[in-house]
C-alpha cells in the first residue's frame, strides 16, 4: 500500500463492496466471458515450468528498463518543451500526426493494443514479426506516455507483455519440440509478467491477467513467471512504476508551492 494514504477497515471494506457490485453489474449487462478473448488454453505441462522462471527473469529486467526509460522520456520532453504552452501543442501534434502515419503503414504498432493480443497470442506472427512489433510499441509507448499525451500505459503494458511472451513461447517451442509447449500460455504469463515487473505487485498482476483472459487453470505458471519477474526487478534496484510517478507527481507540487511561496515573499518584501 502506498505510504502517501491512509487506510483503514472501512476503507478496504468499501474498496471489496465496490469490486463486487461492479462485476455483478458488468456480468448482467455483458454477460460472463472473458474481457481478453484468447481462448481456452491447456495447463502448462510440469517439465516447461522452468521455462515460467527464466521468462519471469528476463521481463524483470526489461521491467526495471521500461520504468527508467519512462521517467528518462518525461525528463526530456519537460525540458524541450519548459511547461510553454506553444511547444507543447506543436509537440503534440507532432507526435499525433506521427502516430496517425506510423497507424496507416505498421497498424500493429499504433493503438492501445487490446485488439493485438488476441492475434498475437494465437500465435498468427512470427518470432522476428513480433519482436519488432515489440520494440516500435516500446518506441511509440514511451513517446506517447513521456510527453503527456491522454492514454494511460496499462493497455500497451499488457500488449507489450503479450508479444514478448508469445515470441519466448515460439523460440521455446521450436527448441523444445518435445514440450509440447503451446506459445499462448507464454503471452497470458507474459502479461502478468510485465506487469509485475514494472508496477511490483505480482499478486495483482497474477490476478487480474487471469480474470481478464479467463484461464484459471494456467494459475502456476502464472505465479512463477510474476514472482521470478518481481524478484529480478527488486533485485537490479528497479522502482515501482505508478509509486514513482506518483512521487515525481507530488515533488513537482511542492517545488511549485515553494516557489509560489518565495515569489509571493518577494513581492511583498520589494
Amino acid at each position: 500500500m502506498r505510504p502517501q494514504f491512509r487506510y483503514n477497515l472501512i476503507s478496504i471494506k468499501a474498496v471489496f463492496i465496490g469490486v463486487i457490485m461492479s462485476t455483478v453489474v458488468y456480468q448482467l449487462c455483458n454477460g460472463q466471458h472473458a474481457v481478453i478473448e484468447v481462448g481456452k488454453l491447456s495447463a502448462a505441462p510440469t517439465n516447461t515450468l522452468w521455462l515460467y522462471l527464466v521468462l519471469g527473469a528476463v521481463f524483470g529486467g526489461v521491467g526495471v528498463m521500461f520504468n527508467r526509460l519512462i521517467f528518462r522520456t518525461q525528463d526530456m520532453f519537460a525540458r524541450l518543451h519548459g511547461g510553454e504552452l506553444r511547444k507543447i501543442v506543436l509537440m503534440g501534434g507532432g507526435l499525433g500526426g506521427l502516430c496517425g502515419v506510423l497507424a496507416l503503414i505498421q497498424p500493429e504498432a499504433a493503438g492501445g493494443g487490446f485488439g493485438l493480443i488476441p492475434i498475437a497470442a494465437a500465435g498468427n506472427y512470427t518470432v522476428g514479426m513480433l519482436m519488432f512489433i515489440f520494440i516500435a510499441r516500446i518506441v511509440t509507448t514511451l513517446l506517447c506516455f513521456g510527453s503527456g499525451a491522454p492514454g494511460g500505459i496499462f493497455a500497451p503494458m499488457l500488449a507489450l507483455g503479450t508479444l514478448f511472451g508469445t515470441a519466448f513461447g515460439l523460440a521455446s517451442s521450436h527448441l523444445f519440440p518435445q514440450y509440447g509447449i503451446e506459445p499462448g500460455t507464454f503471452a497470458i504469463a507474459g502479461m502478468g509478467a510485465l506487469f509485475a515487473a514494472t508496477v511490483r505487485a505480482p499478486l495483482t498482476g497474477i490476478v487480474l491477467v487471469l480474470e481478464m483472459t479467463d484461464n484459471y487453470q494456467l494459475i502456476l505458471p502464472m505465479i512463477i513467471t510474476c514472482l521470478g519477474a518481481t524478484l529480478v526487478a527488486q533485485f537490479l534496484g528497479g522502482q515501482p512504476l505508478y509509486s514513482s510517478l506518483l512521487a515525481r507527481t507530488l515533488e513537482k507540487q511542492r517545488a511549485a508551492e515553494k516557489t509560489g511561496k518565495e515569489n509571493t515573499t518577494n513581492a511583498v518584501n520589494t
